[in-house]
């Protein structure tokens, strides 16, 4: 039994006609060897092919995207961020400064410079690092020990360099953190490879109901164990900066207890900062 069809006509403007065959191929609608504008018009009423508005992104999600990228570049996930990159530029709609932008992002996640930081430190080799904090500066370290470390949702770079920076504490004075999309460039370098970068231990009281929910780091709590209503933790630091960030958030339910050098220098911070309050301080 044969199927009826109908017959229409269709009134449209000029170079509509070759538009919709462009459409039924790229659908792999046919009939014959010829695309078919017939198949493509029955696929749409059968529901088949969906018709909509132009996706399109909004500016949360351009923004959301753009920060999913970059960590995705940062994490050594080239390939997924020039993915999410490319569908920012053609689904976007974006202003022409944050297209520029973006396109900037492209270029450097083809450099893949990321991979060959991991190169580096698997194959344990000192290298050269040009750091670029802002336009005006740049500096050069070279990196005789390495490790990537998440910090405040941003990765950064640890690295163990022979000039030692006045102002940190002696045992970790050869430390430094770098944010991961300020390097600039990294060459290899003929000095020796160190098994790691310096750790200090760091022993915390932590009280009140921090103590009781207190979430373990495994990768720096070496000791974590309850003593009557205390809290007592050891860490292996790095960083003194990044430790004082936390204590401070912690506020008065966090105590440094030793070694004395952080101890000193954690008051020192608090003395400046009532300072900047005017507040009393009496020693």
């Amino acid at each position: 039994m044969v199927r009826k069809k109908e017959t229409i006509t269709l009134s449209i403007p000029s170079g509509t006609k070759e538009q919709l065959e462009a459409i039924a191929l790229r659908l792999g609608i046919f009939w014959g060897k010829s695309p078919s504008i017939s198949g493509l018009l029955v696929a749409i009423a059968q529901q088949h092919i969906a018709i909509a508005e132009p996706f399109a992104l909004s500016k949360v999600q351009v923004q959301s995207l753009s920060k999913a990228a970059k960590f995705l570049n940062d994490s050594g996930e080239i390939e997924a961020a020039q993915i999410v990159l490319a569908l920012l530029l053609d689904k976007g709609n974006l202003e022409p400064p944050v297209r520029q932008e973006l396109l900037l992002q492209v270029n450097q996640t083809a450099e893949a410079w990321r991979l060959r930081l991991n190169q580096l430190i698997d194959d344990r080799q000192a290298f050269r690092l040009f750091y670029q904090p802002n336009k005006d500066k740049l500096s050069e370290f070279t990196a005789r020990s390495a490790k990537i470390r998440l910090y405040d949702k941003r990765l950064y770079l640890e690295i163990w360099c022979d000039n030692a920076e006045p102002k940190e504490i002696p045992e970790l004075a050869h430390n430094r953190c770098l944010r991961l999309d300020k390097i600039v460039n990294l060459l290899p370098a003929s000095e020796h490879w160190r098994e790691s970068i310096d750790y200090l231990e760091v022993h915390l009281h932590f009280f009140g109901g921090l103590a009781r929910n207190y979430e373990s780091k495994p990768d720096e709590d070496v000791v974590n164990e309850m003593v009557g209503d205390v809290r007592h933790v050891v860490k292996r630091v790095s960083s003194i900066f990044w430790l004082f960030r936390d204590v401070l958030r912690y506020g008065e339910d966090c105590v440094i207890v030793s070694p004395d050098s952080v101890r000193d220098r954690f008051q020192q911070k608090l003395i400046a900062l009532c300072r900047q309050y005017n507040l009393e301080i009496r020693e």
